[in-house]
């Protein structure tokens, strides 16, 4: 059965079940524990991270292979056995968006990616030594 958001950032939202994905541990510095996947577009580059708890609350999130081709996450073993997953790949990996200063400057956080598997969502901290917070999408940031 679908939810309905009101959200104030897209008005009368309809949530189907396979998007609402549940944060046992929430996410870093955000309240509530249950949010849904929503297209941006039918593209699906981007999608928004929307709170079912929260309707004012919403976070650009895409997979980082569209951009970052040799992009790697690498958890601990601890990690990988409380997420369920082997390999990253093996479950929904998604990284936020947000705009830097100047016009189409966009960076994406590769260190802290949120990984979903099945109906369950975790933002992991990344291992891997090259993965920054801040990654420009599109050529170098100035």
């Amino acid at each position: 059965m679908t939810e309905t958001v009101e959200s104030t950032r897209f008005g009368t939202l309809e949530v189907p079940p396979e998007a609402v994905v549940e944060f046992p541990n929430g996410l870093i510095g955000l309240a509530g524990r249950r949010w849904a996947l929503v297209p941006h577009d039918e593209s699906g580059t981007f999608l928004w991270l929307h709170s079912l708890e929260d309707p004012a609350l919403a976070l650009p999130v895409t997979s980082p292979w569209r951009f970052f081709a040799d992009y790697e996450v690498e958890l601990s073993d601890a990690e990988a056995e409380r997420i369920g997953v082997a390999d990253p790949r093996e479950a929904q990996v998604y990284v936020t968006v947000r705009p830097e200063s100047g016009e189409g400057r966009f960076s994406a956080n590769l260190r802290a990616p949120i990984i979903v598997a099945g109906d369950r969502g975790y933002q992991v901290i990344n291992g891997a030594g090259d993965a920054a917070v801040r990654t420009p999408l599109f050529g170098s940031a100035a």
